[in-house]
């Protein structure tokens, strides 16, 4: 199978050019969990939960809006703003809460969202969350 010469010129160039670019932790790094990485102009956050100890109601509406809080903190770290995230990925434990976290989901993109997916999953890593969210985003040109 014969590559097109733009096609090999990527694949040959676009690690050493990825490798070259610094990787700079965001937030307080644990052993397990970086809250973001920046490479470049890109700012890659980990995925945040929505549960809160201070929220007795723990519905769908309250985790997404805890959930994108915590999104927006992050990038905010990092240098970056919400309204510059232009990729995220959504993971709900029930297809059925899709309709409340994307009614919160339109108070942090009123227009111009994101491009997203929306994925059911069985379970989440701590018991009782049911939305985790996590974004990509771009930095502001200087």
């Amino acid at each position: 199978m014969r590559l097109p010469l733009a096609t090999l010129a990527v694949a040959l160039l676009l690690p050493a050019a990825l490798e070259a670019q610094a990787r700079e932790p965001i937030g307080n790094p644990s052993a397990t969990l970086t809250p973001a990485i920046r490479i470049g102009n890109m700012v890659y956050a980990s995925g945040q939960l929505g549960l809160r100890s201070d929220a007795p109601d723990q519905s769908i509406e309250t985790q997404t809006r805890a959930a994108l809080e915590n999104t927006k903190r992050v990038l905010e770290m990092a240098g970056t703003t919400m309204d510059r995230a232009v990729r995220c990925t959504v993971f709900l434990i029930e297809a059925a809460d899709f309709r409340g976290m994307n009614s919160v989901w339109t108070e942090f993109w009123p227009s111009s969202p994101p491009a997203r997916s929306t994925v059911v999953v069985k379970a989440l890593v701590i018991p009782g969350a049911n939305v985790e969210i996590e974004c990509m985003a771009v930095m502001p040109t200087p």
